[in-house]
């Protein structure tokens, strides 16, 4: 059986989970605990160059070819995705990626992946159950610490309460696999039944595996106060994307203040790669590169 966080905590001196214990949102269950001050490394996620990786944009390139100009721009570490995948690859391609990685210098940091965990039991939910653990083999085969996952949007008339619970047990249903490969399964907080926090936290808070975190996407809360929202998950986070732009209930989209996002993240306590994820409508061969150079003087 997979370690739950309570089996993890009661080996953890009490001094330590009272320090950790400070960053806590009430009622919700102790942090990722780290020792050490918070450490962060620059990445960049493969889908900041999708209009390359599918062809629509000139040069088009493949995963190798997104994992050469990675290195050029001199980042630490690339999410590989899922998406960019060759529909047929083997064994000997996940291989000839890791190699790549290794030789240019370059750790893989994630590797996202798209899912829907909210189906009740049935082949469905099976379904997306073995997609997962597919993907976690991969992941491992990579040398990739973790997946990032969905949640999903509620099925049909089906409550959001329900829908979450539905996603809790998909995700412990996958636990036990994601703790023998090594590898987090990271939820993002990207829409659907985990569109706000309060509904991110209900998952983390009952998902009973040490093999299980946020994927952090500062891009995805649009409520009144974004940042607010970001700061309530950073305990919680194993990965950390970084978008350009943010935008709150009701208003524009504005220019992320990366400088609040990092001390954020910092504050927090977290240790780990911050991977940006470009998604504005500036080229990215040309914006990509600025972004980079802004979050590599914070880091």
């Amino acid at each position: 059986m997979t370690t739950s966080r309570r089996e993890l905590l009661k080996a953890i001196p009490a001094a330590t989970l009272l320090a950790a214990s400070s960053a806590v949102p009430s009622g919700a269950i102790p942090p990722v605990l780290r020792s050490g001050k918070s450490r962060l490394r620059l990445g960049l996620a493969g889908y900041s160059m999708r209009d390359h990786l599918q062809g629509k944009l000139q040069p088009a390139m493949d995963l190798h070819g997104f994992i050469e100009k990675a290195a050029e721009w001199e980042v630490d570490a690339v999410e590989l995705t899922s998406y960019y995948f060759p529909p047929d690859f083997t064994p000997a391609y996940v291989a000839g990626l890791k190699r790549h990685c290794h030789v240019v210098g370059l750790d893989v940091s994630a590797t996202p992946i798209r899912n829907t965990f909210t189906y009740p039991a049935g082949p469905e939910r099976e379904k997306e159950i073995a997609h997962v653990k597919r993907w976690l083999d991969v992941a491992a085969d990579l040398g990739s610490p973790a997946i990032r996952i969905f949640a999903g949007d509620a099925q049909k008339g089906q409550p959001e309460a329900e829908a979450r619970r539905r996603c809790v047990e998909a995700i412990e249903a996958c636990a036990d696999h994601a703790a023998k490969r090594g590898v987090f399964l990271a939820l993002e907080n990207h829409g659907g039944v985990v569109a706000e926090p309060d509904g991110l936290l209900e998952i983390v808070k009952a998902v009973k595996s040490e093999w299980f975190g946020v994927n952090l996407d500062t891009g995805n809360f649009h409520g009144p106060d974004p940042y607010a929202d970001l700061a309530r998950c950073v305990p919680y986070a194993v990965t950390v994307q970084v978008k350009v732009e943010m935008q709150a209930k009701g208003g524009p989209k504005e220019e992320a203040d990366f400088g609040r996002l990092v001390r954020m993240v910092r504050d927090g306590g977290y240790r780990g790669y911050v991977t940006l994820e470009y998604e504005a409508a500036e080229a990215p061969l040309a914006a990509i590169p600025r972004y980079l150079d802004r979050l590599r003087a914070l880091l």
